[in-house]
């Protein structure tokens, strides 16, 4: 996402829809698994979105609600790899801004693949791909909970860029990214994935595999197209139930309500947190 899980050096190393809110219980079915008992209905924005690498103030927050371009906004809850500090991500602010009307997308930096041009501090191998999975998602629950994002709100697990066509590597990311999805699940909390299309997206996208895939899918395309369906690379069967973000322009200066904001926009239509 832009520059937001890694600093300037390291990207570059690495590499309008009104808003409208709906409860929607369907396709909880692709969103969980048999260890979960009941599940809330999962709750789906559809619209714009933004992401930034620290959340904002809550006085920046209640500015850029009153404007009404964004009605959702990313936040990064957690993982060793996550790129800023994050003040203002309290349990009381994630609720005053839920009560402003914002929607809130939680996003997990987890482990990082070994084959990753990178110096994050936490990357997995092929022998702890499946243990990490596991401990990076009960944090992952754990961290939500702690904000107050309840059970059946989404988890997006943020992988960024690494060559997929090294098989090993590959295999070690979905070992990886399955056991996380099913750790998720077991706490009763939905999975999503934040992917670039040309590399990370793509290996869930395409994987012939289904098994303990996550059921939302974020895809990074800076193609400046605020659509979840027009530019969309895979089979279009696969994510249509309200299960698509896209991430299609980074970057963007903003100022709204007297407060400049970096961000990246995205075209959503994904489940968002329950908050409350």
């Amino acid at each position: 996402m832009a520059e937001h899980r890694q600093s300037r050096k390291r990207r570059h190393i690495t590499w309008g829809v009104a808003a409208a809110t709906v409860l929607a219980g369907a396709g909880i079915a692709a969103q969980t698994s048999t260890a979960a008992t009941t599940w809330p209905a999962q709750k789906t924005y559809t619209g714009r979105a933004f992401d930034t690498c620290t959340a904002p103030s809550l006085a920046a927050m209640k500015a850029w609600r009153t404007n009404g371009f964004y009605g959702a906004a990313a936040v990064y809850i957690g993982g060793r790899n996550r790129g800023c500090a994050q003040p203002n991500l309290t349990a009381s602010w994630v609720k005053s801004v839920d009560a402003a009307g914002w929607k809130l997308i939680p996003l997990y930096v987890g482990a990082q693949p070994p084959c990753q041009t990178s110096g994050n501090p936490e990357r997995f191998t092929a022998s702890t791909a499946a243990s990490l999975g596991v401990s990076n998602a009960r944090d992952a629950v754990a961290k939500a909970a702690a904000l107050g994002m309840k059970a059946g709100s989404p988890v997006y697990l943020d992988m960024e860029p690494y060559d997929i066509t090294n098989k090993a590597c590959n295999d070690a990311v979905l070992t990886y990214v399955r056991s996380f999805t099913k750790t998720l699940r077991a706490g009763t909390y939905r999975a999503g994935y934040y992917g670039f299309s040309s590399s990370s997206a793509k290996a869930v996208a395409t994987a012939t595999n289904r098994t303990d895939l996550p059921g939302n899918l974020w895809y990074a395309l800076w193609d400046k197209q605020n659509t979840t369906t027009a530019d969309w690379p895979w089979d279009p069967k696969l994510y249509t139930d309200h299960s698509r973000g896209h991430q299609y322009m980074v970057n963007s200066k903003e100022t709204r309500g007297g407060y400049t904001i970096t961000v990246d926009r995205n075209a959503w239509d994904a489940p968002v947190a329950l908050v409350g």
